[in-house]
């Protein structure tokens, strides 16, 4: 029996019973059930209003998702008629009548598409009191481009990354992620990035010979001529310890190749500690300078914070293995060329309508053999640990990867320094930088659903 034929049942049932004064218990039983009933029907109603709903946020929410990737290149026009036509191909529900999809894209203060769909759901049981119908709207919110990014690639450059072809295969990878990441910016200054080739020392570039931040101390002791021949006479201590009152003539600076070694000096009286930390320069605390070191083993010079992505790609090509390994440095150099200072020019202000995310991605095939001071692994390490502390706490993200085809330990360190444990890769082969590399690009760029 329909629900209609049980109602009128209860009408009529309920008229006679009001004449019969022996069925005052039935007539209140049965005046009762009308709300009662009232009350199940709406509830039935409105649970499929709610299924509706659940198949319209879906819809939505599919349709948001397509469209910010391909919103940036059509006319509004073109994104209302292919974003509808998409909707309706996901949306089936026959109860829905009136279905009205409206969608914006805006791009001040990033990229955002909104997605507002509303229908109406035909009743079965609130019709009986006069409400036909049941309202129902969605709206799904994608924003992307609210996020700029600035990231530095730590990239190892020592001799070992020519076994098994790995320093071929990190051109690829970091080509691939540089790539990702200028598809990510939807304008010139999104997504800026910097390059560290690091071995011992980092090369700060040459033409800068006459920066007041360099200290050319040790540099000169080591790069001259001496007036006198003799054993030891091609460094100034050996040459002054000559007989004849020898004179030591220290080379043009602008001989230097570039290279400079690790701040500070973390056995000396100052202990600032400036291997480890991103302290500015001052000309009077020759341990806040770049100390300039003539190293044989000099790899290609750093690229500070920048948006040209055929210049980075020309400077990762260029890339050639040799040297021994310092991560520290590569590690302390990345953090600066995200901050500024020395070398690295402040970075563009920030605009208080985006969020910012800075990141270091360090990639390295071997543990840690020399710095400045140190060719114990040790010692290194336990810099380079106070290095990634002050970074974490400097809230930037840090991405760790070990590229391990010798048979090395997993390093622990490089466990410890990454942000978290889903930000350390071990890889065992080359070609796995090529993946690891698309995954970590995914991660920065990923779109996000807002609400």
């Amino acid at each position: 029996m329909r629900f209609r034929d049980i109602f009128g049942f209860i009408k009529k049932r309920a008229i006679a019973f009001n004449g019969d004064k022996q069925a005052n218990v039935t007539v209140t039983f049965a005046l009762a059930m009308l709300p009662l009933i009232g009350f199940v029907g709406a509830a039935v109603d409105y649970s499929r209003a709610n299924s509706v709903k659940a198949a319209m946020q879906a819809a939505s929410d599919a349709t948001a998702l397509m469209l910010s990737k391909v919103a940036s290149g059509m006319t509004t026009t073109d994104i209302q008629t292919k974003g509808a036509a998409y909707y309706a191909a996901l949306f089936n529900r026959p109860e829905a009548t009136g279905l009205q999809v409206n969608i914006t894209y805006t791009t001040a203060n990033g990229a955002q598409i909104v997605v507002a769909a509303a229908a109406n759901v035909k009743t079965n049981f609130m019709n009986l009191v006069g409400k036909a119908t049941m309202n129902v709207g969605v709206n799904s919110q994608i924003k992307w481009g609210n996020t700029k990014l600035r990231v530095a690639l730590v990239l190892d450059n020592t001799g070992s990354m020519n076994d098994f072809n790995k320093i071929g295969a990190l051109k690829t990878a970091t080509n691939n992620l540089l790539t990702q990441l200028k598809t990510a910016a939807s304008a010139n200054g999104d997504v800026y990035v910097s390059i560290i080739p690091f071995v011992k020392d980092v090369n700060v570039g040459a033409s800068n010979y006459n920066a007041t931040w360099i200290d050319w101390t040790d540099w000169d002791s080591q790069n001259g001529s001496c007036s006198k021949s003799g054993w030891g006479n091609d460094t100034k201590s050996g040459c002054l310890a000559l007989n004849g009152n020898p004179r030591w003539t220290p080379d043009n600076h602008n001989t230097w190749n570039g290279c400079v070694v690790d701040r500070g000096n973390p056995t000396g009286p100052s202990a600032l500690n400036t291997d480890t930390n991103v302290l500015a320069t001052d000309i009077t605390k020759n341990d806040t300078l770049f100390a300039a070191e003539q190293y044989g083993a000099c790899p290609q010079a750093v690229m500070p914070l920048s948006y040209s992505w055929a210049g980075m790609k020309s400077l990762v090509n260029a890339m050639s293995p040799n040297g021994n390994t310092n991560q520290g440095i590569g590690l302390a150099h990345g953090w600066m060329s995200l901050v500024g200072g020395g070398p690295y020019p402040a970075p563009p202000a920030e605009d208080p309508n985006y969020k910012y995310t800075k990141v270091i991605i360090l990639l390295t095939d071997g543990l840690n053999t020399q710095n400045r001071w140190y060719t114990d692994q040790s010692k290194i390490d336990t810099r380079q640990a106070t290095t990634c502390a002050n970074i974490k706490a400097a809230g930037i993200t840090l991405y760790t990867v070990q590229v391990n085809t010798g048979g090395d330990p997993t390093s622990t360190l490089l466990q410890q320094c990454a942000s978290d444990s889903t930000k350390f890769f071990l890889l065992t082969s080359a070609n796995q930088m090529v993946a690891t590399f698309q995954q970590i690009g995914t991660n920065l760029s990923n779109l996000r659903i807002a609400q």
